[in-house]
């Protein structure tokens, strides 16, 4: 039977899921039936990450047996010596991809793929990739690192090691949002290519590893680094209009704007455009949320484009001093907990994923065989 044609897999099912449901057009996305926006303003990383795994959210009791899970932060020795080793000469994405693979190295169960296993290993990826990041971040500085503290949060050991002090309530709670936001989104581009490579019984790692080469284009996990670029260049708000005119012009791509899937706004911008305002009001330099909102405006009344999660997501991280370029690993550190919920629901009861193609190519034709002398 031939294969059903489409743009790139758009609008194509390959796979039922119970983690994720998304409603394009009145803009809801909803994580195992919880809205995005009542898990951002109530909940937290950790619980979040805990109902992608299983299915339902935390008692009291398994919220804190997963948060204990979770504190196990520390490197094992070959990851902390890739990142020790590499810290100069890497980029931040090349960085978290290699050290993730290193993870495997020490795992009493490298191959194994039964959920005991998996869902062990996918704890101790939530838990060990912020580490990495934040390791990497101080010692590219000449800084030295910061021990995970197991008795913090996710949000608040992660801001401590990275910016070497205690982050506020509110930043906490920022980051908090910012990453439940980031934690799962169907079937992206990242979580496909895990599902892929979970469909042929590879091991959680190597889907994980794949997932952020996935991520690391700039028209997927790297967007909001490019989103951030451009407001840097224009400076002020009063320059935004302008600007976005200019690229237009110039046929250039305005990231943070538009999506495969929604036909308004994109719900996680409208959290995280709250969360910039709210944090723009006690900060020094830039306005950045004035800038982004100038830009938001301006693409609008010029080409009609709503806004997504990447657009606010740029300045809620530079508030909480981050720099751009750790934007996409740390979208990784949050999108890895649905990446491995869907590897955990692919092995349990898996097909390998395998699209056809349409061939474009040459009719039949001969190979040239040379005539006898």
């Amino acid at each position: 039977m031939p294969a059903k044609k489409s743009v790139q897999l758009s609008g194509v099912v390959v796979a039922q899921t119970s983690i994720c449901s998304i409603d394009a057009d009145r803009g809801v996305l909803m994580y195992r039936g919880y809205d995005i926006a009542d898990l951002a303003e109530h909940a937290t990383y950790e619980d979040v990450a805990y109902l992608l795994l299983e299915g339902e959210l935390p008692s009291s009791e398994a919220s804190a047996a997963f948060r204990e899970e979770l504190s196990a932060r520390e490197l094992p020795p070959p990851a902390a010596a890739i990142v020790d080793g590499g810290s100069r000469d890497s980029t931040p994405m090349e960085m978290l991809r290699t050290t993730a693979s290193s993870l495997s190295f020490t795992d009493p169960a490298e191959a194994a793929i039964d959920r005991a296993n998996e869902r062990r290993k996918a704890a101790q990826l939530i838990a060990r990739l912020p580490t990495i990041v934040a390791r990497y971040h101080r010692l590219r500085r000449g800084l030295e690192e910061i021990a995970p503290d197991p008795a913090l949060s996710y949000s608040d050991n992660f801001l401590t090691m990275l910016r070497g002090e205690s982050p506020t309530e509110q930043e906490v709670r920022a980051f908090d949002a910012a990453m439940i936001l980031h934690a799962e989104h169907e079937m992206n581009a990242s979580t496909f290519t895990a599902r892929v490579v979970a469909g042929t019984l590879s091991d959680i790692h190597s889907a994980v590893v794949a997932a952020i080469c996935a991520l690391k284009g700039p028209i997927h996990g790297g967007a909001n680094e490019k989103a951030m670029a451009f407001f840097e260049e224009i400076g002020t708000p009063e320059r935004a209009a302008d600007a976005v005119r200019d690229r237009f012009a110039r046929k250039e791509t305005i990231y943070g704007f538009g999506h495969p899937l929604y036909t308004t706004m994109d719900p996680r911008a409208v959290i995280l455009k709250s969360w910039s305002r709210d944090l723009s009001a006690d900060a020094d330099g830039p306005n950045w949320f004035a800038i982004t909102d100038a830009v938001e405006s301006a693409v609008m009344e010029q080409k009609g484009l709503w806004p997504n999660v990447d657009l606010y997501s740029g300045s809620v991280y530079r508030y909480l001093g981050i720099p751009t370029d750790l934007f996409t690993p740390l979208f990784e550190c949050s999108r890895v907990a649905g990446q491995a919920a869907h590897v955990l629901e692919q092995h349990a009861d898996n097909k390998i994923i395998r699209p056809g193609a349409e061939y474009v190519g040459p009719e039949p034709r001969q190979y040239p065989v040379a005539s006898p002398r």
